[in-house]
């Protein structure tokens, strides 16, 4: 008997597989035809090319999967991304808070939901073949859409997961961090060195804090100066205490006032928030373990005490 959306179904399906086989083939031809473009013009510069020499240039059947893999996305993310570069500055940043600093990370991004979207595609028209019995075409349409929507924003949901997790730890890192600063300020240090060192020091309990000031101190050796410094710092992290923060370096610099002093200052304060945080979350565990204890504990216990009476009730009642 002809069944018409397994039909259909095989159809989409072998049309996907055509399309990213042609794509994987038509990418390969590109990065070939770019290899022997670039040999030719080192040949014509005076530079020879011998067989079995390595050149900078890697083939494509010794590039590594995670590459390739890369390489599809980000070719992907070329065609999906937004045409307005305001949407790609935003995607950029909180990949700056999340702590990529690659500038393709927003094209792999991109390129990433729509590779999610496809694979999930596939998998719906893939599971078809095991399901027995017809399949209805509107139950199909409805799931394959469900899922190709889930694929596209699953990333997002990734990159939210990261910046949250990343924002958490410069949290509980950053008191620490202002501990040593006061420390290196006291002891005669300049702001910079200080930075520098706590950076340093910072390697194994805050990895976070330790890469946001080793940049730090690298874009003011570049010659960049300090304000803007500490106003990317401020941005790339998207935290309330490291805008306070930086807000007062930035006033301490600007007045002449004592660093060391204001450090302090602002150390003794942020532990106090921190500390006001933590009990603030103590406080709210007696209303988050309602729920559980209601529906999860009371009703085992009401089982197990009142299970018997009712079992002697019912028998006394039946007799």
């Amino acid at each position: 008997m002809f069944n018409a959306p397994f039909f259909v179904s095989l159809l989409v399906f072998g049309a996907t597989m055509l399309f990213v086989l042609a794509f994987l083939t038509h990418m390969g031809y590109t990065r070939g035809h770019r290899t022997l473009v670039d040999k030719i013009k080192d040949t014509d510069d005076g530079v020879t090319v011998e067989e079995g020499v390595t050149t900078g240039v890697t083939p494509s059947s010794e590039a590594s999967f995670k590459e390739q893999i890369l390489g599809v996305m980000a070719r992907l993310g070329s065609v999906a991304k937004p045409k307005r570069e305001e949407g790609v500055g935003l995607v950029q940043k909180r990949f700056l808070n999340a702590g990529y600093r690659d500038k393709n990370a927003a094209v792999i991004f991109f390129g990433s939901k729509i590779l999610c979207a496809a694979i999930l595609l596939i998998s719906v028209f893939a599971l078809q073949f095991f399901k027995p019995g017809e399949v209805k075409f509107i139950n199909l349409s409805v799931f394959s859409c469900a899922f190709a929507i889930a694929g596209f924003y699953l990333p997002n949901l990734w990159l939210s997961w990261r910046i949250t997790n990343r924002k958490e730890a410069l949290t509980l890192g950053l008191p620490d961090a202002l501990d040593l600063l006061v420390v290196c300020a006291e002891a005669g240090m300049g702001l910079d060195a200080a930075i520098k060192r706590v950076g340093e020091e910072m390697r194994l309990s805050c990895k976070a804090i330790s890469d946001e000031f080793k940049l730090l101190n690298l874009e003011m050796r570049a010659g960049k100066s300090r304000k803007n410094a500490l106003k990317n710092l401020a941005m790339r992290t998207d935290l309330e205490e490291v805008n306070s923060l930086i807000t007062l370096l930035i006033q301490t610099d600007k007045f002449g006032t004592s660093v060391a002093q204001a450090l302090r200052v602002q150390s003794d304060s942020m532990r106090l928030r921190r500390t006001q945080r933590v009990e603030e979350i103590a406080s709210k565990l007696p209303i988050k373990l309602l729920f559980p204890t209601v529906f999860c504990i009371f009703p085992s216990l009401f089982l197990v005490i009142l299970g018997p009476a009712i079992i002697q009730a019912l028998k006394i009642l039946n007799n």
